[in-house]
This record gives structure tokens, sequence and C-alpha cells, in this order.
């Protein structure tokens, strides 16, 4: 997982590189036409229903553009919304306050619909022991934001990248030429360079299982397209051996009767993949 410092580091890189991708030169529309110093005021306005994502980025766009810009924030981040609601007032440079529109306006619709089906999914495995993960598949280059997004959905997120955990998958597990020989070689090349990072290794069926569980220093098999009687196999199979991690298109349908097979955690690709944009608009505010 990403220390503070290094997940800052990413959302600083993220506004960044979007002002540079929308800004350019210059916001000629609003150069052209609204004095410099001309003072607005906008507002926040939700116009669907759902969890509020991406209040606390929005600050932090604003004060990339302008440091001058003051938010009154008036729902926060993980809420519960509805058509109607203002979530937030931006006052101060006209110039700045459009600069930023865009990228507030793309980030929070996308983090709030990707926290909005995250709350979904803890909801349907509430009452049990089995926490939702995000995976990697992510929007390039916005990675931060869409975890970001989960964790305010009251999800936990999987490894970050490749770079902070290590996860033996079957190409891995091929390409090295069996589990045992994969796991062997991971361990000898963390130790060789002085990394400490955990191990998940994936299981296509209960053979693996029990060749994965001969090795010590496993932290969590992955147990991936399992139907729900092999699910309750390898749960038994592995006990407190190790963490038990499920995945394989798993949806809303089915999440409740995995989380009730007794595994710690169901990964799913759907909360950041297959989400709809929640409508939120900026709108000016005549005072």
């Amino acid at each position: 997982m990403l220390s503070k410092e290094q997940f800052n580091k990413e959302i600083k890189i993220i506004i960044a590189n979007a002002i540079r991708e929308d800004v350019g030169d210059g916001d000629h529309s609003s150069l052209a036409c609204i004095p410099s110093t001309a003072i607005g005021k906008a507002k926040l306005l939700v116009k669907d229903e759902g969890i509020i994502a991406g209040v606390a980025f929005a600050k932090q766009v604003f004060a990339y553009i302008d440091k001058d810009l003051i938010v009154e924030t008036l729902i926060e981040d993980g809420s519960k919304v509805s058509y109607g609601d203002i979530v937030f007032y931006v006052k101060g440079a006209s110039q700045s306050i459009l600069k930023a529109e865009r990228l507030v306006l793309n980030a929070m619709q996308r983090m709030s619909a990707i926290a909005t089906k995250t709350r979904l999914f803890v909801g349907l495995l509430e009452g049990t022991k089995t926490k939702i993960l995000d995976t990697r598949k992510t929007t390039p280059g916005i990675r931060a934001l869409e975890k970001w997004a989960v964790k305010i959905g009251g999800g936990e997120n999987h490894r970050f990248a490749l770079y902070d955990m290590i996860m033996l998958k079957d190409n891995h597990i091929d390409f090295a030429g069996g589990i045992t020989k994969a796991i062997n070689l991971t361990k000898k090349y963390l130790n060789d360079t002085n990394k400490n990072l955990k191990i998940i290794v994936e299981a296509r069926n209960i053979n693996e299982i029990e060749e994965i569980l001969q090795s010590e220093g496993v932290y969590r098999i992955l147990i991936d397209n399992f139907n729900y009687e092999d699910t309750r196999k390898a749960v038994q199979l592995i006990g407190n051996k190790c963490l038990i991690e499920s995945s394989g298109g798993i949806n809303e349908k089915t999440i409740r009767n995995y989380a009730e097979c007794g595994v710690d955690y169901i990964s799913c690709g759907a909360l950041t993949h297959s989400v709809y944009n929640m409508d939120l608009s900026l709108k000016a505010v005549n005072e």
C-alpha cells in the first residue's frame, strides 16, 4: 500500500497533468470576456442520487489554480446526496473558478459513481466478515482518484500497482514453470533485493490450493472463478493458514453468496471499470 506521502504525490501529479492537458497556454474563453479583476461565486449542484466523493480533491484543485479561492463545504465526502443538494460554494476570481471547473467536475462525477457502487457492495456484505477490494482495472493516469473513491465508499484498496505487492497470477505461474517454483523464486528475489512485500498466489482449482499450502510465507490465496461449492471447499481447506480472496465476475447478484462461503475478501474490477458518472454541475451564483 502507498504511504500518505506517496499518495499525496500521486494526487499532485494528477492535478498538474490534468491542468496542463485542459488549460495549456490559457483559458482563452474566459480571458476573452471576463476581466481578471472579476469576482464570482459558484455552487456544486447535485442532479442525481448516490454517495458524494471528491470534495477534498476539488479543494486541492482550487488551491492549485488559485490559493485565494475560498471553498465553503456543506456536504462532506462519503455522504449520501440527492437531486438539488448543494455540496459546496466556491468564491474568488471568476477566471480561476472557470479554469478549475472541468477538472473538478470530471473527477467528482467519476469518484462519486465509484463511491456509490462501492457503498452498494459494502451494504450487500453487511453481517459477514468479507470486505470488498478494488483492483488495478482503473483508468490510466487517475488510479489514485479511483482508489480514493473506493475508500470513501467504504471499500478497501488492493495493491496500488505492480510495485507494492507480489501477486503471482496464472501467467506468472505458467511462465515460471509451476506454483512451487514461482513461490520459491519469489522468496529468493525478495531476499536478494531486501524487499518486504506480501505475496498473493492465484489458484485455479483445489489441487493448486493444496500445492500453495505446501509453501510458507503466502499472505493470501486468490481463488479465481470458483463456484460456490468449490469456494466452500477452499475455505475449509485453507482454514486459518492464510487469508482468502475470491474474484472473477462477481457482481451484486452473487457477492452475498460468495461472502457467505466464508472468504475474507472479494475483489471486484467493476467498482472502477463499470460505473456511470454521477450528474453534477458547477453553476454560477448571482449575489
